[in-house]
């Protein structure tokens, strides 16, 4: 999932500058890229999807996400702790997480073998403040501290996970570069904050830099996006959620525009928020402007239908 805080404004504008002068206006011409070499060029994005959602950091391997509580939470794999962590993955009492404020602190118990990612011994340390966060490891086991709103929790991953070994890949729409469409960005004049909730039902105002506009089929629709980074970030909804795709919509990404202020919206890279895949994410859901009243039949369906 996307993290949920977004990057300011102005340096959403200063990368889209440095985009702008190092490209042009070279968005239209991308547009129309010929079959065979966007199949290709599909084939390695796909490859790249697959890998990052098996990887490390992918979404196939989350094993929990526990919301503290302030003050200490106990964990390990004994059902005694606040915090249970997968029976036989670690020590039955393995240490307590301190809640103090905005921080987290970690005591881990003797023996529990729980260290830093370069593999240095823990005992106590600082593994959380609004400004930084520590990855702990105890064998398959992977955890770090995340922020939704007010609440802290702890996500925790086993690079061992069965979801890992069952995954067959995901079901897509037929490719079709009909659904490959030039759209205009049209940013706004000030800055503009839209209210994003999430599935846990907290919501949060995030920085949009402006909105797509692009037709299907002749009719004229708008999105309007979440900047950062390289990427605009769209979250959208259609009428396929819930029959062939994810019932909370899904997401895609556009290269920032050129120029002319075009871009490539490519609904064959449209694709299923974490939350398909674990029910560990808290996946942001897409705004009421961004439901499309038309059938995006292109990307990824639903990977619980797979």
């Amino acid at each position: 999932m996307r993290p949920s805080r977004t990057l300011p404004l102005i340096s959403f504008f200063t990368s889209l500058l440095l985009y702008i002068a190092l490209t042009g206006c070279d968005r239209t011409r991308d547009q129309r890229i010929d079959e065979a070499t966007y199949r290709k060029e599909f084939t390695a994005w796909q490859e790249k999807r697959i890998t990052n959602l098996k990887g490390p950091a992918g979404w196939l391997n989350v094993a929990g996400l526990f919301w503290l509580k302030p003050g200490p939470n106990t964990f390990g794999s004994a059902e005694t702790n606040d915090i249970v962590f997968p029976e036989g993955k670690i020590l039955s009492h393995a240490g307590l997480f301190r809640v103090v404020g905005d921080s987290v602190y970690v005591t881990t118990s003797p023996n529990a073998g729980i260290t830093l990612e370069d593999g240095s011994p823990v005992t106590t340390a600082l593994i959380y403040t609004p400004d930084s966060l520590i990855v702990l490891k105890h064998d398959s086991l992977q955890w770090f501290i995340i922020k939704r709103g007010p609440r802290l929790g702890v996500r925790l991953r086993d690079l061992q996970h069965e979801n890992l070994a069952a995954f067959s890949g995901i079901d897509a729409y037929p490719l079709d570069l009909e659904w490959r469409v030039e759209a205009t960005f049209a940013p706004h004049d000030s800055i503009k904050h839209i209210s994003i909730t999430d599935i846990t039902g907290t919501t949060t105002e995030q920085e949009s830099p402006g909105t797509l506009t692009f037709k299907l089929n002749d009719t004229s629709y708008r999105l309007d996006v979440l900047g950062g980074g390289d990427n605009l970030f769209i979250i959208f909804a259609d009428e396929t959620n819930g029959v062939d795709t994810y019932g909370s919509g899904r997401f895609v990404y556009a290269a920032l525009p050129g120029l002319d202020g075009k871009t490539v919206l490519d609904f064959n890279k449209s694709i299923n928020p974490p939350c398909a895949f674990t029910a560990y994410a808290t996946c942001p859901l897409p705004p009421a402007q961004n439901h499309l009243a038309v059938k995006v039949t292109a990307g990824e369906k639903d990977y619980h239908l797979h």
